[in-house]
């Protein structure tokens, strides 16, 4: 037995899509699908699907609270986690659980594929993150056997190793490490596609990254990161940065991939300075970000 869980927050909109994309997926082991949410709009839209989709109302204190609330009450052998905004593609479900037939693996991350057109300064970046940045990274490590953490858009690990874990780090860099500390393997499917919308403004872009950021700066409160090395960071932008410069296709996307740069280097002087100065770390709580949300399915 699996349990999908996917959290979602105001997102009446996008949580059918999101259903939708696991009601069809071909496995052969059973598995249920749970819709974890404060708001009542977006559990009755999951609610509309019938028996085949269960829900549980979390108390809105943010994603890792509700997860450690839910899954200690699910008794499938792997939890399959994603998210309301995003939808899978067909059989994604099936490369993700695959790796489990290792017994020495416990986390297993999907690879996030961006929605948005290239032809805008914003849609370009995001492709050139999920291309050459976080698969090309995840990619790099699985095929070397180095540790990898996972996407939270799609990941999934076993059940039964990790209880719960803390709330000022983000879970799906707290949980990889968990059990990569237990001695287990962290493995990469890149065909468990998930297909992502990211922000549309430089407001958002810097918004989410940030938070993104903040979330791995605490990793050192547990663990011992000389050790087990964080594989986001500032160090890690730097030394691995280059593979952007081969990702452009014209003068304009050039243009777009020099211009990320500098915008990514003022992400980081403000993550420094909030942690750093103003002591103002990463914190689980639900915050919508208003231009991921609504896109269409890729044709």
């Amino acid at each position: 037995m699996i349990d999908v869980v996917i959290t979602s927050y105001k997102e009446p909109e996008t949580i059918g899509r999101a259903v939708e994309g696991f009601l069809k997926q071909d496995v052969k082991e059973e598995y249920n699908i749970w819709v974890v949410a404060p708001d009542k709009e977006t559990l009755d839209v999951a609610k509309s699907y019938g028996k085949r989709v269960k829900t549980f109302v979390d108390p809105g204190k943010g994603k890792s609270y509700a997860l450690n609330q839910i899954l200690p009450k699910l008794a499938g052998r792997i939890f399959v986690l994603s998210d309301g905004d995003v939808f899978i593609k067909e059989n994604s479900l099936k490369h993700l659980i695959a790796p489990f037939e290792d017994l020495r693996v416990g986390c297993v991350s999907g690879r996030p594929v961006s929605m948005d057109s290239k032809s805008n300064i914003f849609g370009y970046w995001s492709h050139l993150l999920c291309d050459a940045g976080a698969h090309g990274a995840r990619l790099k490590r699985a095929e070397r056997g180095e540790f990898l953490e996972c996407s939270g858009y799609l990941w999934a690990f076993r059940n039964g190793i990790i209880k719960n874990f803390p709330l000022d780090v983000a879970e799906d860099t707290i949980v990889p490490y968990l059990f990569r500390e237990r001695g287990y393997k962290i493995a990469y499917a890149p065909k468990a596609e998930v297909y992502v919308t990211f922000p549309k403004n430089l407001k958002d872009f810097i918004e989410q990254k940030k938070r993104t950021a903040k979330a791995h700066e605490s990793l050192g409160k547990y663990f011992d990161i000389k050790r087990l090395p964080r594989t986001k960071s500032f160090r890690n932008e730097i030394s691995e940065g280059h593979r952007a410069l081969f990702y452009p296709k014209g003068l304009k996307q050039v243009f777009y991939t020099m211009m990320l740069f500098p915008v990514r280097l003022y992400i980081w002087a403000l993550v420094f300075y909030q942690i750093s100065v103003k002591k103002e770390h990463y914190r689980d709580a639900w915050q919508r970000v208003e231009s991921t949300k609504y896109n269409e399915r890729p044709k």
